[in-house]
């Protein structure tokens, strides 16, 4: 589809905002927009020796450079970035103070308490509250976008956990990929692989050594997927990224059956930490016995005498039998850290979720390199990594917004979290009951740390079939996700939460109410609008303000120009009444944020 017959559509929509037709009329063309844009065969990916974009000289760029390094843009921010380099500004968010953590959330809100009524310890939804609480407020945003760009690396999912004390195993993860995400990759790697959430997730709790009497062998789950996903993949990677061939010109893969059977020996003897467990009765029969939430956020305990003592042999490293299993461990993941497909393996699925879907080459090279070598000899520096990718020239260049190939789609976990950060959203009684919105049809389709599987939401090799991307050779990963059904339902869930926020039931209590007749039930999660609804009667400056924070200047003027047409088609002038004026700011965000040139992010 041509890019002008896209804009006609996207302009068509916003002209059918006064019909009952107009809602579906965006979605669609909101998909029509997204693959015209992300999929014109032929786009010349960026390549840029040198660091010629070190500064923002526009509010646009600013905005641009700061909806890819976190969640959102103000006039605060754009005006800090403008009067830095983006390194240095850069560097003061990577330095700042961790913010409050998901599980001291969890404990203030009391969802640690143990009560037979309520039952935190059973339910899911306290973990939901939590991420959604730290995505919409934590002060350290830059650092919270990125654990959440290694969530969907290091793959651990509330809906795969099902033991007590659940949300407070994912708070405790969640905080672990905050807590390394500027650290170092071998640090967080040994951290995620003790760690208790996937421990369960990947079946390393539990897993014991082999046993011939019984036929019992090492699951191998955590042993395959640490190399197929954490780690170095199925493919021999060159530093650009390209996979590497063999002679016949086939790929040559990284590992085989028997390296994961080998390796799987490591992670036996492992299992929760119980030593400081405290259990309490919660019914009067005494049938269930419930301990502390203390072991959520330990290490998983090591016992010696479940651990293989078998050698180990796999990516040509060797463990002796009878490796005591600290060691073990220590030298399996060296091997793993070091193994020259970890850079660009890594990076180039970082890069997708920051900045391109399709990065050049030299641009995965230059961000592989710096894995491999933060320039002070220190392998494996995610602060210099995520730096790297983030000042790239092929990030920076203004060449990236007239390549086709350039960009990614938002995804809509994210479109969220921008609306509420960028219109001051708050939760009156602190309750951020916004739950799992991965339903599709009647919400998001997607929701934090609630991938359908390890392999995430969507495939960072995914291509759409029978489209002008699967044409080009280009990958679009999120778009595995989108339907025409996920895309009309992102659009009439976003139309109420835009204009009313989100209900909630008996917000002043931590536990989730269904059919509560509480008085402070109600829209307890909003967004005050404060400067948007100040401008609402110049629909113009309304529209143009949205493009700036939304959209960092990228809607084109004649679809701005419709917008405020279609805004203008109901009169709105100072003293009209404060309804009137939310009536046109909803209107207009929405509008803004089903555009395509909005849900492509460039």
């Amino acid at each position: 589809m041509p890019y002008e017959e896209t804009d006609t559509l996207a302009t068509e929509a916003v002209a059918d905002l006064a019909t009952e037709r107009w809602v579906q009329r965006a979605a669609l063309t909101g998909l029509a927009g997204l693959l015209a844009a992300c999929s014109t065969p032929g786009g010349r990916l960026l390549q840029r020796p040198g660091q010629q974009y070190s500064r923002a000289n526009t509010p646009e760029e600013a905005a641009r450079f700061l909806l890819q390094a976190q969640f959102s843009a103000s006039d605060a921010e754009i005006a800090a970035v403008q009067q830095h380099t983006y390194a240095d500004w850069l560097a003061q968010q990577f330095d700042a103070p961790l913010g409050q953590t998901g599980w001291d959330w969890l404990n203030e809100r009391g969802y640690g308490v143990i009560d037979n009524t309520t039952r935190y310890f059973d339910h899911f939804y306290p973990g939901d509250y939590m991420l959604w609480n730290q995505l919409m407020t934590a002060p350290d945003a830059v650092r919270k976008r990125l654990a959440l760009a290694l969530s969907e690396f290091f793959v651990v999912s509330l809906t795969g956990l099902d033991f007590a004390w659940r949300s407070h195993a994912l708070a405790h993860y969640w905080d672990t990929l905050a807590r390394h995400a500027l650290g170092n990759f071998r640090d967080l790697l040994e951290e995620v692989t003790l760690n208790p959430a996937m421990g369960h997730y990947l079946n390393t709790k539990g897993n014991q050594k082999e046993n011939a009497a019984t036929g019992r062998v090492p699951d191998e789950n955590y042993a395959r997927e640490v190399m197929q996903l954490f780690t170095i993949g199925l493919v021999q990677l060159n530093p650009d990224g390209s996979e590497k061939t063999g002679a016949n010109g086939q790929r040559l893969e990284t590992y085989a059956q028997s390296d994961v059977t080998q390796l799987a020996r490591v992670f036996t003897g492992y299992d929760f930490d119980q030593r400081q467990n405290v259990t309490v009765v919660i019914d009067p029969e005494g049938k269930r016995k419930v301990g502390n939430t203390n072991f959520a956020k330990q290490r998983m305990a090591f016992t010696a005498n479940r651990h293989s003592e078998l050698e180990a042999r796999f990516l040509g490293t060797v463990i002796p039998a009878k490796t005591s299993g600290g060691d073990a461990l220590k030298i399996a993941l060296d091997a793993l850290f070091h193994h020259p497909n970890v850079g660009p393996f890594l990076g180039r699925q970082m890069i997708q979720r920051l900045v391109t879907s399709n990065p050049s080459p030299a641009y995965v090279a230059r961000v592989s390199a710096v894995f491999a070598d933060n320039g002070a000899g220190v392998r494996g520096d995610l602060r210099a990594m995520f730096a790297a990718i983030l000042l790239d020239d092929e990030a920076r260049s203004p060449a990236g917004l007239r390549d086709p190939r350039f960009g990614h789609l938002r995804e809509p976990m994210l479109r969220l979290v921008q609306w509420g950060r960028t219109f001051g959203i708050t939760s009156a009684q602190g309750s951020w009951k916004m739950g799992d919105l991965s339903n599709p049809a009647t919400q998001l389709g997607q929701s934090p740390l609630r991938s359908p599987s390890v392999f995430n939401f969507f495939r960072p090799g995914y291509v759409p079939p029978a489209t002008q991307m699967a044409a080009a050779g280009a990958s679009a990963p999120e778009f595995q996700i989108v339907t025409e059904s996920s895309v009309a339902g992102y659009i009439n869930y976003l139309q109420g939460v835009v204009r009313n926020g989100i209900y909630v039931n008996d917000p002043d209590l931590p536990n989730n109410v269904s059919n509560s007749k509480s008085q402070k039930s109600g829209f307890d999660i909003k967004a005050s609008y404060s400067t948007e609804l100040a401008l609402a009667p110049d629909a113009k400056a309304l529209v143009a303000r949205l493009n700036l924070l939304l959209c960092a200047g990228q809607l084109p003027a004649a679809l701005q120009a419709r917008m405020v047409t279609a805004l203008n088609a109901t009169p709105l002038n100072a003293t009209s009444p404060p309804d009137k004026r939310l009536d046109r700011v909803a209107a207009a965000v929405l509008l803004t944020m089903a555009a395509p040139q909005y849900l492509v992010q460039k």
